[in-house]
């Protein structure tokens, strides 16, 4: 029987509990009452990585979930993490200023006061470097920190300095920890022939795309229209699955009014949709960064704008912060200018800007970057493997520990055994950018293979120049 994953009502209870957990409501009597009913009437807890549970459950459970959703997603979470503009923009002491930008998505894509040219040398280097740190995650995706270093080790490739191979891997290894079936045909040493596809380059792709169709005054409804016409609902994930399903029901993503705040209830981010917290915005707002070159402030509005269709919250933030990084990664001189640009567009009080600041401080402080990631699984290791707020940390902790190096950053993300090839290409692509480059063993056929329409068989070269044209 087919399981479609990532939408059933019975398993979507356990991952809202959970996040109930995480927001602060799992101690709230009324939470603490929805899961003893969910338990007492047979009800599991979210499966720990998969997207579904096995087997169909009976039709009352079923129904009985559908009824705990909607309860639950009526309860607020009390922490000081809000979702619209202008309160994330209030939540933040050190909101940098805007350089040309049009506040409310109302640009016209015309360069703007202050606004400033991309670095054709940097923008290049930052396609690549997202290319390169994606590649280097895909094969050991939902392989655990100990199993990439087992594979590593017995390749002779520990610390990770060059692809991932399958030549001399003993047969015993294979088995205990096999490769991701779909990215070992393409993204091992022995196999890469150009950059294979992958949803972490089509969600840059799709950025671009909504770009150059709908110019800087973009809104979320024209995202949501681009997802529409080019990515089949077998290719998202998550959050994103979620909001596609609810676009596909006539749920529409709330456009903001003058006040510019997110309306909880049935909209395409909050309805039924329990990984609104969880890495997909994150993955989605590089090029928007690399739009708005040195100017962080524009970027995470511009990621907002985007993430807000399927995230709210921390997922919101984790896509503010991407962009921001990515936006001063093409003017910095420093991962640590880029970090602090990043930090500057989330709200202080927020899980994420603590868990971010953390990072920073035991990366900056311990030589040994195993130890980092000891530190942030303790940390972190309740939280699922895509999770915004681990995987963010990990980016924060890879670039401060790297200090600009292009193969130790990347290794770190990907090594940590989280979302091994997002956490790679955002890592790549913001090094990439700041060195203008990358080193000469992690370049590749020039050419990506993508099923978003126009791209397939596109250079990075192009992509680069096309993106500097959105830049104004």
């Amino acid at each position: 029987m087919m399981r479609l994953t990532w939408v059933q009502p019975e398993d979507l209870v356990g991952h809202e509990l959970r996040q109930a957990a995480e927001d602060g409501r799992g101690d709230l009597p009324e939470v603490r009452e929805i899961a003893a009913r969910w338990h007492a009437a047979g009800g599991h807890d979210a499966p720990p990585r998969a997207g579904a549970s096995p087997q169909a459950p009976p039709v009352r459970l079923r129904r009985l979930a559908e009824g705990l959703l909607d309860e639950l997603a009526a309860i607020p979470s009390p922490l000081p993490e809000p979702s619209g503009w202008d309160e994330i923009v209030a939540a933040c002491p050190d909101w940098p200023a805007a350089q040309g930008s049009v506040p409310g998505g109302q640009g016209n894509g015309e360069q703007g006061p202050g606004r400033r040219a991309a670095d054709p040398a940097r923008v290049l280097g930052a396609w690549q470097g997202r290319a390169a740190g994606c590649v280097l995650g895909k094969p050991v995706e939902k392989i655990p920190r100990e199993g990439i270093r087992e594979i590593a080790e017995s390749t002779g490739n520990w610390p990770i300095r060059g692809w991932f191979t399958a030549r001399g891997l003993p047969p015993e290894v294979a088995l205990r920890w096999p490769w991701n079936r779909r990215s070992a045909v393409n993204s091992l040493a022995e196999n890469i022939d150009g950059i294979p596809e992958d949803d972490d380059l089509n969600f840059a792709l799709l950025a671009l795309a909504v770009l150059e169709r709908y110019g800087r005054g973009f809104t979320t409804a024209d995202v949501a229209q681009i997802w529409l016409d080019e990515l089949p609902g077998g290719r998202v994930f998550t959050a994103e699955r979620v909001a596609y399903r609810n676009l596909l029901t006539g749920i529409e993503p709330a456009e903001p009014s003058d006040a510019r705040v997110v309306e909880p209830g049935r909209t395409t981010a909050t309805y039924r949709n329990p990984f609104r917290e969880w890495i997909g915005a994150l993955i989605r707002a590089d090029v928007y960064g690399w739009a708005n070159p040195g100017d962080p402030a524009t970027a995470a509005e511009f990621a907002w704008r985007d993430a807000r269709l399927s995230h709210t919250a921390n997922g919101l933030y984790g896509a503010m912060f991407t962009a921001a990084m990515c936006a001063r990664s093409l003017d910095a001189f420093s991962v640590t200018e880029v970090v602090e640009a990043g930090l500057s567009v989330i709200p202080a009080g927020s899980r994420l800007a603590a868990a971010v600041r953390d990072a920073v401080d035991v990366a900056g402080a311990e030589p040994d970057f195993e130890r980092v990631v000891d530190h942030l699984h303790a940390r972190h290791g309740r939280l699922h493997w895509v999770h915004t707020i681990n995987n963010a940390a990990l980016i924060a902790a890879a670039l401060v520990h790297g200090k600009g190096d292009f193969t130790a950053s990347i290794a770190g993300a990907v090594a940590a055994g989280w979302d091994t090839d997002s956490a790679g290409a955002t890592v790549g692509s913001i090094v990439g950018g700041l060195n203008g480059g990358v080193p000469g063993q992690w370049s590749m056929k020039d050419r990506l293979t993508s099923s978003v329409t126009g791209f397939d068989g596109i250079a990075l070269g192009e992509l680069a120049r096309r993106t500097r044209l959105m830049a104004g």
